[in-house]
C-alpha cells in the first residue's frame, strides 16, 4: 500500500523543492494527500505547485498557503527573488489554493487519519510547528515526520554553516517540532551536499519531452547555482527518497536540540548520542549511497 504523505515546502528559487515534488509525482510508492506552502509569499509558492500538478496531469491534491513569517517574527524573511520565474505566467495569478490554512490542514488530515500520514518538511518548519501547537495530540497521531534540515559539523565539514537554512529561518519553530515527541527522521545538510544532479541528468529530463518535464528541466537549468556550475545539490529530493527507499541512507538514533539564543549559532542543531536523561527521538541520516541515489533520482525525474 502506498504511503500517504503531506509535503510542506518552500518551493521557489532553489530548484530542489521542485525536484522533490517531481520525485513524489513519479512515485507509485507514495500517495500525495496535500501540499502546504510555507515562508514568504506562500500564495506564489502555492501557484507554482498548482502549475506543476496541472502540467503533470494530477488532480485532486489539495494545495494550501501557510505561514508567511517566522513563528515569533524575530527574523526577516529571506527572499531570493527568482521565485516562479520561467514557470509562472501572468494568467497563473488566477490560480488559487484551497482556502484552508496550511497548519489547520496538516492537523486535520493527521487527526482524521491517525497513524497513517507521513509528513515531509522540506522548508522552514513554521507550518508544522503551528500545527503541533494548535493540536497537542498531533505528534502521537502522526505516522512519521521526515525533515530536510539541520547540519552536523565535524572536522570534515568545517566549510558548512553553523545552522542550516531551513532551521535558521525559524529556530523557534524548529525547537517546537524537534521537542514535539513526533517520530522524526532528519536528513541534514552535511549529507545532502554529497549528492548532486549534473548536466547529464538535465538532458535525461529534457529527453522525456512532456510539458511537465520541460518545466522541471527549465527550473533546473535556470537555477542560478546550476547555471553557474553545471550541477546542484539534491537536498530535498534525498529527504523524499528516503521514504521510498530507506536503504539509500544510513540512520543513527540521536538526541537533537535546536539553539534559539546564540549570537552566532541560532538555528544550530545540536546532536548528542542518547543517554538516560536525553533519549533518542530522531533518526539521523549520517551517510548516503551517493552513486545509487544520484541514479535513482534521475530515473524518477525522467519518468
Amino acid at each position: 500500500m502506498a504511503t500517504r504523505i503531506i509535503l510542506d515546502t518552500d518551493i521557489g528559487t532553489d530548484v530542489d523543492d521542485c525536484l522533490a515534488l517531481a520525485v513524489i509525482l513519479s512515485a507509485p510508492e507514495l500517495k500525495l494527500e496535500g501540499v502546504t506552502c510555507v515562508y514568504g509569499d506562500t500564495l506564489l509558492r502555492a501557484r507554482m505547485v498548482l502549475k506543476l500538478l496541472e502540467l503533470r496531469g494530477v488532480s485532486g491534491v489539495s494545495v494550501m498557503a501557510g505561514v508567511q513569517k517566522p513563528l515569533m517574527g524575530l527574523r526577516p524573511v529571506y527572499w531570493e527573488g527568482h521565485e516562479g520565474q520561467g514557470l509562472l505566467e501572468p494568467d497563473d495569478e488566477q490560480r488559487q489554493p484551497s482556502p484552508e490554512f496550511a497548519p489547520d490542514f496538516i492537523a486535520r488530515t493527521v487527526m482524521d487519519n491517525p497513524g497513517q500520514i507521513h509528513l515531509i518538511g522540506i522548508g522552514p518548519l513554521t507550518n508544522i510547528a503551528l500545527a503541533f501547537l494548535r493540536e497537542p495530540r498531533l505528534a502521537a497521531n502522526l505516522r512519521h515526520l521526515t525533515i530536510m534540515g539541520g547540519v552536523v559539523r565535524g572536522n570534515d565539514a568545517l566549510d558548512l554553516p553553523y545552522a542550516e537554512h531551513n532551521i535558521v529561518c525559524d529556530p523557534e519553530a524548529a525547537h517546537v517540532v524537534f521537542s514535539s515527541g513526533a517520530p522524526i527522521t532528519m536528513v541534514p545538510l552535511n549529507v545532502t551536499v554529497q549528492v548532486r544532479i549534473r548536466q547529464a541528468g538535465l538532458q535525461r529530463i529534457q529527453a522525456a519531452n512532456t510539458p511537465f518535464h520541460q518545466a522541471v528541466a527549465g527550473q533546473l537549468a535556470r537555477y542560478p547555482r546550476f547555471a553557474a556550475y553545471g550541477s546542484t545539490a539534491l537536498h530535498d529530493p534525498l529527504a523524499v527518497s528516503t521514504i521510498i527507499d530507506p536503504s539509500l541512507v544510513t540512520l543513527q538514533p540521536v538526541h537533537v536540540e535546536v539553539e534559539t539564543q546564540g549570537r552566532l549559532s541560532a538555528g544550530a542543531t545540536l546532536i548528542r548520542k542518547p543517554k538516560a536523561d536525553e533519549p533518542a527521538h530522531v533518526q539521523l541520516a549520517t551517510a548516503v549511497d551517493v552513486s545509487r541515489f544520484e541514479e535513482f533520482v534521475v530515473q524518477r525525474l525522467e519518468h
